[in-house]
Order: structure tokens, then sequence, then C-alpha cells
């Protein structure tokens, strides 16, 4: 099949992407970077119509056809394929998310030491925040897998899709898809209360009452760990309450102040020899970070990220003086991908 070849020279190129629109030769990201292949022909109509409905069963094809998109998982050989098939001007698309079948370790991510004591909290809210495709899942992966290998729990996640199959450990393990294990994400979060768990993992926080049931999760005594599409941890806050009516959000702020753990932004930033290096923002909700949440003076947690380094947190261009220093990436790198160019000219001392 013509798939097998994509995904045969997709996988031996090391590519994290593989993309399959009409018109155009298959293309593959490789650190980043998009690479249309030329040594195949450029895709036809009915090829890419013929790949997408080999991998899906017939309730599925319904809802794609419905709905205009579709996101799944595909187990292919060793790999996890999280795949979105998707409609662009009448024609099937896909984009195809290749994930190794081994979930690395925390170690193996090149994430700190302080992460292993993110998996020892028994209640409160752990967000990873970050753009798609700056390894949130595979962070959220390590974190699950370490639970699951070291303490007797009940971990329940809610995906769409299921990324990593998590192997048998210490736990047991309730993977849950949208549209092949439930039909509602509103419905998957309210019936998890009543699944018995001790962990819960929330693939994305997506909406107004997806984040309300999620802080409800993490209130109700259930260590929760889940994602948002945002940049800073300043912005993930802001972001979460400004999701609600202004006449709720005293009480979310509340909400908020008293179960958040921490707030983890990443990037996966190219180094010298063109690999990829995860850089974060690290806020952990101390005292002071409550009480700020508690009032609304989310521009004042800049601050605390540069002035608490003591307490593990650290701003996100003090992560990259820290990479430069360490000589895995440059200088110019580290520009291009900050958050706050001015407080990194600042710290470097220009």
């Amino acid at each position: 099949m013509l798939i097998d070849k994509y995904l045969t020279f997709a996988i031996k190129n090391n590519a994290s992407d593989l993309h399959l629109i009409p018109q155009y030769y298959p293309a593959i990201r490789i650190n980043q970077k998009l690479n249309q292949i030329k040594v195949f022909d450029i895709l036809n109509e009915k090829e890419v119509e013929d790949i997408t409905f080999s991998f899906i069963n017939s309730s599925q094809k319904e809802i794609l056809l419905t709905n205009k998109q579709l996101d799944f998982g595909y187990q292919y050989e060793n790999y996890r394929l999280r795949i979105n098939a998707y409609y662009a001007r009448g024609n099937l698309c896909l984009a195809i998310r290749i994930l190794n079948s081994e979930i690395k370790t925390i170690e193996q991510l090149n994430l700190p030491p302080s992460f292993y004591e993110f998996t020892k909290y028994t209640q409160g809210l752990i967000l990873i925040t970050g753009p798609t495709g700056e390894g949130k899942s595979t962070t959220l992966a390590a974190l699950i897998n370490h639970i699951n290998k070291t303490q007797e729990k009940h971990i329940v996640t809610l995906e769409d899709p299921i990324e990593y199959l998590y192997p048998k450990g210490c736990s047991i393990v309730s993977q849950r898809e949208l549209y092949q294990d439930t039909y509602s994400w509103k419905q998957a979060l309210r019936a998890v209360l009543r699944e018995d768990p001790d962990v819960v993992l929330v693939g994305e926080m997506r909406d107004y009452e997806s984040i309300s049931l999620v802080l409800t999760i993490a209130e109700t005594g259930h260590l929760v760990f889940s994602t948002l599409h945002t940049s800073t941890a300043a912005e993930t806050i802001s972001r979460i309450i400004d999701v609600f009516p202004s006449d709720q959000q005293g009480q979310i702020k509340s909400q908020l102040s008293s179960v958040l753990i921490a707030v983890i932004a990443q990037r996966l930033i190219p180094t010298i020899n063109k690999n990829l290096f995860p850089a974060l923002e690290i806020l952990y909700n101390t005292s002071a970070v409550s009480e700020i949440i508690r009032s609304g003076r989310f521009e004042q947690l800049t601050n605390v990220l540069l002035t608490n380094e003591r307490d593990g947190m650290i701003i996100f261009e003090k992560y990259l003086i820290d990479l430069i220093n360490k000589g895995y990436i440059t200088n110019e790198t580290a520009f291009k991908h900050s958050f706050r160019p001015k407080e990194l000219k600042k710290l470097i001392g220009e």
C-alpha cells in the first residue's frame, strides 16, 4: 500500500509528522521543518481518500462525512499515529503525527528532575501548555507512566485521540477515546468521578464546560493533568479566568488558586547539533501566586518567576540562557524563541 511507503520513509527519516494533501507531494516534518518528498509522485484525490478510509471503521467514516473532520488514533507497527482527517477545497487530506510507542522517561526527555515531584501529589491540577507540536503529550505520558510504574493507582485518561498506550504496571489504567469510548467530552468528564479515579489525564481543556469540570475534578480530591494552547504561565492563568462570564470570575479565581499545583509552559528548541531540546517556564502555586490569582493581578506573575528561582520556579528566558551556557543553543535561537526579548536581553546583559 502507498501509506506503508510513506510511513516507512517518514519513520526512517525521524519525521514527527506526515502530510498527505491532493495535488502535492507527500510532506514530512523533521525538527520543525517541512519537506516535500519528491521521490514519490504527486498525490491525487482518490489516493488520499483510499488511504483515509483504510484507517477508519464505518462509524468513524460517518462522523467524518458529517463533520468534515475527524481525529483518531491508529497503531502502525511500533508506532502510534495521531491522525486528523479533514477536507480542504472539497478533498480529503491527512495530517499524521508519528509517535514512538515507547514512552520515554522524564530523564530521556531532558526534563528536570523536579518533574518527578509532580507525580507524588495526590490531588490538585498540573497544566502543561504550549502550541501543537511542542511535546506536551510526550511530557504528560512520561509523568503518567512514572505513576503507572511506581504507584498503585487508578489512572483514567480522556483523550482525542489516544496517543500513547500505557503498559501494565503497578497501576490500572483506563484510557478513553472520544467517539470510540464516549461520544461526549462533557459526559466523559462528568462520569469520571463515578469511575473511582486517583489520577485523571484530560487531553485538553477546550472550553468553558471542560475547564469548569476539570477544576471540579481537581477540587474533589483527585490529581489532574491537562493541557492548554497558551504560551506563558501568566497567559495560561488569564485564559482560564477569561473563559468564564464576569459574574463567575471571582469564584473561578478562588477555585483555581486553591487547586492549582503548577503551570509548565514548554517549547522544543532546535539545538546547535540540529536536535530538539525542551525549554520550560515553571510556575508553582505558592501562597504569593495564589493571592495574585485571587486578586487578578496576573501581570505580577512575571516578577514572581524572576525572583523565586529558589522555590523551583523559572522564567522561560532564564531557561533559554541556561541552554546557551550549556552550549545547546545560540543567542540567535534564544531570541527567536523568546516570549520576552527585552527581558532576555536584560538577563544576558546586553
